[in-house]
């Protein structure tokens, strides 16, 4: 067996990052941004009132100070010509601030007679001016790689930036195995189960950009297998679910071998998920998870997810760890990285009692998983202890 950075660094050793394809803005949200973005224009592009009220020279502010009002300026409506010592204009949220002015005074500080103002309490000099460029210049870059979230879209458009570089999809081939498996909504026999894995892991790899392919259920013949991976040809990525132990239904191995498979490693000091395998077949990155739907979902998080963001050009690192104090002992720990279910609260984090990797709904409960290291002794309540997050 390796260890889990070991088995990392070998999947990372799999692929490389995906080509790159041109999008537009309504479509990038969630996308891996792999060119940086230039700004075409200055934000904003010209000095703006932040106020309703008059511009004017900031000479001119003092208080009853009486001015002439020359002309108005609106949001979209400029107004067209050069206001001169002693004269004002009419001005709204969001209008450019006209040729000879640097100030606004607001409109509850001055008096109106006609179509003359008096100041009464002149703010600060400059006051109420939102100055052109002051949120970014142009050519300024929105750097990548980076997840592009909303307000990254709404800087993007601001911007100016139509269409931007994006790292393609991977396409990821989910193959689920066994006879026991059928889908849900059909009626299981007595001694079939309903096949959760596949569904589960495509939500999960899809939250982080990729899109999953299911396809249909291979059952436990090397032809069935063999079906199986023609259909995920043209995929980026090929996962399989069980399979992949020692059982004599446990084809997926030896017919990976047949097909060509290049193992890169098999079974990691982890649990759950053991018996893990990886390799590559015809050029494309494979990896064999447990058929267990806790282990195929906790090997998800710990090894596909990485993977994903490295094919999507975000880097090659581990899922971040965080810490948090137990909020109850725990027991040591035996000689494989043991990826705990348990729930982050205001006490810390509750490690749960039932960790058998068939039970769901420890783990639709669960909020983190804790990390307990090879040989971990035992920890009292309080100690700091790693986790990683799944909300």
């Amino acid at each position: 067996m390796i260890s889990v950075d070991q088995a990392l660094d070998a999947l990372f050793a799999l692929v490389e990052p995906l080509s790159t394809e041109q999008i537009g803005l309504r479509a990038a949200a969630g996308r891996t941004l792999r060119a940086s973005a230039s700004a075409a224009r200055a934000q904003p592009p010209f000095a703006a009132s932040v106020m309703d009220g008059y511009a004017l020279s900031k000479e001119d502010a003092h208080t009853d100070a009486t001015l002439e009002v020359v002309g108005e300026a609106a949001a979209g409506h400029r107004f067209a010509g050069t206001v001169s010592q002693g004269q004002a204009v009419r001005i709204f949220t969001g209008a450019p601030m006209p040729e000879g002015t640097d100030h606004v005074e607001i409109q509850e500080d001055v008096t109106v007679a006609g179509d003359r103002i008096t100041l009464r309490d002149p703010g600060r000099p400059g006051a109420y001016v939102r100055p052109a460029g002051g949120d970014f210049a142009a050519g300024a870059e929105l750097p990548a790689p980076r997840v592009l979230s909303a307000a990254d879209i709404s800087l993007l458009a601001a911007m100016n930036v139509p269409t931007v570089t994006v790292a393609r999809r991977p396409e990821v081939a989910i193959i689920s195995t066994g006879d026991e498996l059928v889908m849900p909504g059909e009626s299981p026999l007595d001694d079939q189960i309903i096949a959760s894995n596949g569904l589960g892991l495509a939500a999960q790899l899809s939250a982080v950009g990729a899109l999953p392919r299911l396809l249909p259920i291979a059952r436990d013949t090397a032809e069935s297998l063999q079906s199986a991976f023609r259909f995920a040809r043209g995929a980026d990525l090929i996962v399989t679910i069980g399979g992949a132990s020692v059982g004599d239904h446990d084809l997926v191995r030896s017919v990976a071998g047949q097909a060509g498979m290049e193992q890169a490693f098999y079974k990691v000091a982890m649990r759950p998920g053991k018996p893990l395998m990886a390799g590559r077949i015809a050029g494309v990155p494979m990896v064999g998870l447990p058929g267990n739907p806790v282990s195929t979902l906790v090997c998800g998080h710990v090894f596909l997810v990485p993977l994903i963001r490295a094919m999507l050009g975000q880097g090659q690192a581990p899922a971040a760890r965080r810490t948090a104090p137990l909020a109850s002992p725990v027991a040591a720990n035996g000689p494989r990285e043991h990826y705990c279910r348990a729930k982050l609260t205001q006490d810390g984090l509750h490690v749960f009692d039932r960790q058998d990797s068939s039970l769901l709904t420890v783990l639709a409960e669960a909020n983190a998983l804790a990390i307990r290291p090879i040989g971990d002794p035992a920890r009292a309540a309080g100690e700091p202890i790693d986790y990683l997050p799944l909300a």
